[in-house]
């Protein structure tokens, strides 16, 4: 079995604030959506078989509009979902992911470890790439889930990495046999080896 499947994190969303729509509601600003409309040229060649996006309306919003040009439907899959942290919104975010990288095993009440993200990012994108074996599938989704894929097939991401991903940003997993090749900004050369999986 082949595969591609390349990783969209959305583009810029309107930021959370009290009242405002919640964590599946917020959608992406004006420039996120010209962001958005700018991906398509590189995201329908070659062309995808299928266009696939967490729930959320940022996510999809992102890829909606390569979908459009290749006359596909998104399809919906909660499991691409972004990492269910524990935390509410809240200013002093990072020093709380840096801690939960730290230990990826880690879980606050009612959340998930980022090792458990991890687990659900490798069996969503393992399902994805058998379903659309011999071709290549966009998945819209978030940056921690994006960041937890590669890491649960073995390259080394890190919270920096996370942290400085840029909104967009595409990665490519390449599923070929039991073997995965990850690459993408910031994943350093040696991590782009291919890896068993």
């Amino acid at each position: 079995m082949r595969a591609d499947v390349v990783l969209v994190r959305h583009a810029e969303p309107y930021l959370p604030r009290p009242g405002g729509p919640d964590d599946y509601g917020r959608g992406l600003t004006a420039r996120g959506h010209e962001q958005a409309q700018a991906l398509v040229v590189d995201l329908v060649d070659p062309r995808p078989a299928a266009v696939v996006s967490s729930p959320y309306l940022r996510a999809v919003q992102t890829v909606a509009p390569t979908a459009r040009t290749l006359d596909l439907a998104v399809l919906s899959d909660p499991l691409l979902r972004e990492w269910d942290s524990g935390l509410e919104a809240r200013p002093d975010y990072a020093d709380h992911y840096a801690l939960s990288w730290a230990d990826p095993d880690f879980t606050r009440p009612g959340g998930e470890s980022l090792a458990e993200l991890s687990a659900r990012a490798v069996g969503a994108l393992r399902a994805l790439a058998l379903r659309f074996a011999g071709g290549t599938v966009v998945v819209g989704s978030h940056g921690t889930f994006i960041a937890r894929a590669p890491a649960g097939f073995g390259v080394a991401v890190d919270w920096p990495l996370c942290r400085a991903m840029p909104m967009p940003a595409r990665y490519r997993l390449t599923f070929a046999g039991d073997r995965v090749h990850a690459s993408g900004p910031g994943l350093h050369p040696l991590d782009r080896a291919e890896r068993g999986s």
